[in-house]
Parts: structure tokens; sequence; C-alpha cells
């Protein structure tokens, strides 16, 4: 028994998006890198010059700014976090 696989057309890995979250006096850009759905990211830091080849070749127009927020208490909301936001708010010494 084989199993096909139908692409989902919503996720189109050939689109790509970078958020700038914060551009550091040492000149370090902080920012988030998503490949076919802007929500679902990774958390990168480059100097400003790779930042820059980085987003050349990957063919992206850097944003500014996090997604907005979800709403307080939905499921989606138990995943609106990122280390960022864990690193701020010193996660680990809530009780």
């Amino acid at each position: 028994m084989s199993t096909q696989i139908t692409p989902d057309e919503r996720w189109d890995i050939e689109r790509r998006y970078i958020r700038i979250v914060q551009e550091h006096d040492s000149g370090m850009v902080e920012f988030e890198f998503a490949v076919g759905e802007p929500g679902l990211f990774v958390e990168m830091v480059l100097p400003r010059a790779e930042f820059d080849d980085f987003c050349t070749t990957q063919g992206v127009q850097p944003t500014h700014g996090a997604l907005p927020e979800q709403e307080q208490g939905s499921a989606a909301h138990e995943w609106d976090w990122s280390l960022r936001a864990a690193r701020e708010q010193h996660f680990r010494n809530k009780p």
C-alpha cells in the first residue's frame, strides 16, 4: 500500500519571509526567517553584511516587527512565543 502526499497549495517553499526584530549597536541584526509559512520561523542573528547577503540569496525583502500576538487563552496563543520573548520574560524564574 502506498500513500501519496498531495502538496498543500498554501505551503509554497518559494515564499520566504524575514522580519527584523532588532538591530543592535554592535552591527548585529536579530531576525526571524520563515519558508512557506510566516508563522513558522527560526530566530537568527547575523552581522549586517552577512544579513544583507542572506536576504539577497533568499530573495526576500525584510520587514520590521514581530507577528501580531494571538488571542489570550486560544490554542494558537499557547504556541505564540519565541526564544527572545522567553529570555525577556525570564520564564525559568517564574513559579
